[in-house]
């Protein structure tokens, strides 16, 4: 027996493919698909918890982005036969006063393991239930499935090697769900014109995002454009070949995947990549860096099921460690430095500029901004992670605030890390490329020098035109005895 009308709730999974709540809903009699702009997704907000603090949500890269993908979905949608309905405000009031005007039977939706999302989810079932509407749910972000582990995720290892392990051991990817190519009509009280305008980022309270012609991708949101990301990388530019060789690189469009952003909204389904990537193999080769590409994927799940595993504690200053032994500091301006890109460290400073400017930045990049805040100046790495939320265009809560603990010392690895700076620097932008295209004040310098200037004596300072202080900042911090206390 199927249901009368039905409706979807989208959250972070704007695709028509291998969608299983829409899959399931497609039965029905009539469908409507919904989708919430939650205000408290926008603007200033505390973090919560002990030595809280107020950061910016969502910043300008990931609004556009979303809104793009919410446009594409719509259409997508449109195409089908059906809408999607948008809506500003809560989901636990949205969606309750939608199903009691138009008397639906059942509310189908995905779940995420990650607190913000499971509270606003508690909230909705309970409205719902309330409402006597029947509620479906279903997990459909990760390349496994969480009932497919090998043991529950309660009990999954806290290391990512044995969890690999296990699961390519004993577990298989799930077949994707089948794109619907119609889908059933609107209820009959809702029409085309009253499905809603998508809301502009200033109405969000929030600025547009900066355009730079540095950036190495033009990260268009939407399914449409993740389909397209995906069939380029892997098959038109057969970058898939060699992606471990390149995986480390810091300028172009292709030295990674760059997947994530789409991966992330839910434009493009983890399974979807991992079909792609199977059939490249059969059709193409297999090798170390197909195989790669799909380790990447299952180090993405890995943060997804210690979420679902640790829940709030992945959060906390002290982390799933609880470590109380570190020594947090809390220096406003040291922090405001690191955020712009004036540190005084070229590699840190590239890396945070490009993040500002583009709303991204490579792995590489990443790990070593972060180890500079938390390791080398000790300043709070929830701070750092919250910086990065606002500003990544690819931001994932699981994968971000996994790997910033980790870096942190505090999450999924039981030694302390830091990365050396300047030598990293040296050994993925050996000609200073990088570091020039972001930081152009330093154009001048031979690489060595771009990458150390405050070696500069007085003499090259006037050869080169590059005054420290001036044109460039004087380091924060002296790199090597910063280390010391670490070792």
């Amino acid at each position: 027996m199927t249901d009368a009308r039905a409706l979807v709730w989208f959250r972070r999974d704007l695709r028509v493919h291998d969608n299983e709540a829409l899959s399931k809903a497609a039965t029905a009699d009539s469908l409507l698909s919904v989708y919430c702009v939650d205000p408290r997704e926008y603007g200033p907000r505390e973090y919560g918890g002990a030595d809280s603090f107020r950061f910016e949500k969502t910043g300008p890269h990931r609004t556009r982005f979303r809104l793009d993908s919410l446009s594409d979905l719509r259409e997508s949608l449109r195409e089908r036969g059906s809408d999607l309905l948008v809506r500003r405000g809560r989901p636990e009031t949205v969606l309750p006063d939608l199903a009691e005007t138009l008397g639906v039977d059942t509310v189908y939706f995905h779940t995420w393991p990650t607190p913000e999302e499971m509270t606003v989810e508690a909230a909705v079932k309970s409205a719902l239930r309330a409402a006597d509407v029947d509620l479906r749910r279903f997990w459909g972000h990760s390349l496994y499935h969480v009932n497919d582990l090998p043991t529950s995720y309660r009990e999954i290892p806290d290391t990512y090697t044995p969890f690999r392990k296990s699961v390519e051991s004993d577990a298989s990817v799930r077949p994707t769900f089948e794109t619907p190519s119609s889908l059933p009509p609107l209820p009959d009280a809702v029409s085309e014109s009253e499905a809603g305008t998508l809301p502009t980022p200033s109405e969000l309270g929030v600025d547009g995002p900066p355009d730079d012609e540095r950036a190495v991708l033009d990260f268009e949101g939407g399914e449409t454009a993740g389909l397209q990301r995906l069939d380029e990388y892997v098959w038109e530019r057969d970058c898939l070949r060699e992606y471990k060789e390149t995986r480390n690189g810091m300028v172009g469009a292709d030295y990674s995947s760059k997947f994530s952003a789409w991966l992330n909204e839910g434009c493009l389904s983890p399974r979807r990549v991992h079909e792609e990537v199977k059939r490249y193999e059969d059709e193409r080769i297999s090798n170390d860096s197909t195989y790669w590409l799909l380790f990447e994927l299952l180090w993405r799940d890995f943060f997804q099921f210690q979420l679902a595993k640790h829940g709030g504690q992945f959060f906390t200053r002290e982390g799933i460690r609880e470590r109380d032994d570190i020594e947090w500091r809390d220096d406003e301006t040291q922090f405001e430095r690191w955020a712009e890109g004036e540190t005084g460290i070229p590699f840190v400073d590239a890396n945070m500029r490009e993040l500002n400017r583009s709303g991204y930045m490579s792995n590489r990049g990443r790990q070593n901004a972060a180890s500079f805040l938390v390791n080398n100046l000790r300043l709070d790495w929830r701070r750092g992670a919250a910086y990065f939320e606002t500003q990544l265009v690819d931001y994932d809560p699981c994968s971000n605030y996994g790997n910033w603990a980790y870096i942190a010392g505090v999450g999924n690895d039981s030694r302390d890390r830091y990365f050396n700076i300047v030598k990293q620097a040296k050994q993925y932008d050996g000609d200073a490329e990088y570091i020039k295209r972001w930081l152009p004040e330093l154009e001048s310098l031979p690489p060595a020098k771009a990458h150390e200037p405050w070696t500069l004596s007085a003499d090259e300072q006037r050869e080169f035109g590059v005054e420290l202080g001036v044109d460039y900042p004087q380091p924060m911090v002296e790199l090597e005895a910063s280390y010391e206390k670490l070792r």
